[in-house]
C-alpha cells in the first residue's frame, strides 16, 4: 500500500510540474529563457527578433570593443547614472512588429530583460526626453514620451522587476493584455508559430518575418528586378559567434522551386558585381568569398562563416577612410 501511495505521489508531482511548465512563467533576469520572453509577445505579431545580449556581452570581442572604445568614459558615466551595466545586467531583448504591411508605419514593441533600478532609469529618461506623461492601463503605469517628427510617440512600462516594455502605445497595451492572459501570445499565431519551430533558437540573434503574398507581389510589380522574389512567404535569420567566427544564415521561404533558383542566381549575380571592387580591395574579395548562396524546393539560403579578424580589419579600414567629421560623431 505504501508503495502504491508513493508511486501515486510521484505521478502527481510530475503532472503538476508539467502543468506549471505549460504556463507563461515570469522571465526573471539571469534565469529567463528566450521562450519565456517570446510568450509575452502578441499573436498579432508579424515578425519577431530575439537577441541574447548577455551571451554577446560575454564574448572577448565585446569586452575588447568596450574597453578600447574612445567613448569609454561616456559608457562608464551611463553605468553610473543608470545603474545598469550592459556587460553584466542586461540579458535578453525581444521585439515584434505588428499590423498590416500596407500601413505607413507599423506598430512595434520591444521587451528588455535586465536587472535595474527604476528610479535611476526614470530620472535618466526624463533628462533625455523631457517630462513624461502618465496613463494607467490594467494596473500598469504607462510612461509616454513626446513624439519626434512624424513618428508615433513611444510608450514604456516597467512590467516587473526584471522586464521593461517599450514601443508604440497600441503594441505596448497588447503585451500587457498577453501578460494578464487576456489575449493570446505569439505561439498561437497561425503564420509565425510554424516559423518559430524552424528557427535557430540556439544562436545569439535569431528571428523571422511572415510576409503576406500580396505584399511581395506588389513590391515586385513596382520593380521588375524583383520579379523572382514575388513568391517569398517568410524570412528567417540567425547570427551567431563561435571559435572567433561570425556565423550568419538567412532563409527566404518560397513554395516555387524554379523561382527559388532564379532568386539564388540573381543574388549570386549581385555578389559577382562586387568582384570589380574586390580586385582593388582584397579583404572585400575575401569577405565575398565567405558568402554562399543556394536554393532548394522551398527556400533560398544565404550563409556565411566570417572570421572575426577579417571583420575587424575591414572595420579599421572603414575608420581610416571615413571623413573626420563622421568619426567624431561615432
Amino acid at each position: 500500500m505504501k508503495k502504491k501511495t508513493a508511486i501515486l505521489f510521484a505521478v502527481l508531482l510530475v503532472v503538476f510540474g508539467l502543468s506549471s511548465c505549460a504556463k507563461a512563467t515570469a522571465p526573471k533576469a539571469g534565469s529567463a529563457k528566450a521562450g519565456d520572453m517570446l510568450s509575452l509577445l502578441p499573436s498579432e505579431s508579424k515578425g519577431v527578433l530575439v537577441i541574447d545580449i548577455h551571451r554577446i556581452m560575454q564574448t572577448d570581442a565585446s569586452a575588447k570593443a568596450i574597453a578600447e572604445n574612445k567613448n569609454k568614459a561616456k559608457y562608464d558615466e551611463f553605468v553610473q547614472t543608470s545603474g545598469v551595466d550592459p556587460q553584466k545586467d542586461v540579458f535578453y531583448f525581444v521585439g515584434a512588429v505588428l499590423g498590416d504591411f500596407g500601413q505607413k508605419e507599423m506598430d512595434g514593441v520591444g521587451l528588455v530583460n535586465l536587472k535595474y533600478e527604476k528610479e535611476k532609469l526614470l530620472a535618466l529618461l526624463q533628462k533625455e526626453r523631457g517630462e513624461l506623461t502618465i496613463e494607467e492601463y490594467s494596473g500598469y503605469t504607462i510612461y509616454k514620451a513626446a513624439a519626434t517628427g512624424e513618428k508615433k510617440p513611444v510608450s514604456g512600462v516597467f512590467l516587473d522587476e526584471s522586464n521593461i516594455l517599450f514601443g508604440t502605445d497600441a503594441a505596448v497595451r497588447k503585451v500587457i493584455d498577453v501578460q494578464q492572459k487576456k489575449a493570446d501570445n505569439v505561439w498561437k499565431s497561425e503564420s509565425l508559430s510554424p516559423l518559430l519551430k524552424g528557427m535557430n533558437t540556439a544562436a545569439m540573434v535569431w528571428g523571422g518575418l511572415s510576409i503576406p503574398p500580396d505584399a511581395m507581389k506588389q513590391a515586385s510589380s513596382q520593380n521588375p528586378m524583383l520579379g523572382a522574389f514575388s513568391d517569398i512567404r517568410s524570412i528567417i535569420l540567425s547570427f551567431d559567434y563561435k571559435d572567433k567566427n561570425v556565423l550568419a544564415e538567412i532563409k527566404a521561404m518560397s513554395p516555387d522551386e524554379a523561382k527559388n533558383k532564379q532568386m539564388a542566381d540573381a543574388l549570386n549575380g549581385f555578389r559577382a558585381l562586387g568582384a570589380g571592387a574586390a580586385a582593388k580591395e582584397p579583404q572585400l574579395g575575401e569577405l565575398l568569398n565567405k558568402i554562399e548562396i543556394g536554393s532548394a524546393s522551398d527556400h533560398v539560403k544565404i550563409s556565411a562563416n566570417i572570421p572575426e579578424a577579417l571583420i575587424q580589419s575591414l572595420s579599421q579600414k572603414m575608420k581610416v577612410t571615413k571623413p573626420q567629421e563622421e568619426q567624431e560623431q561615432d
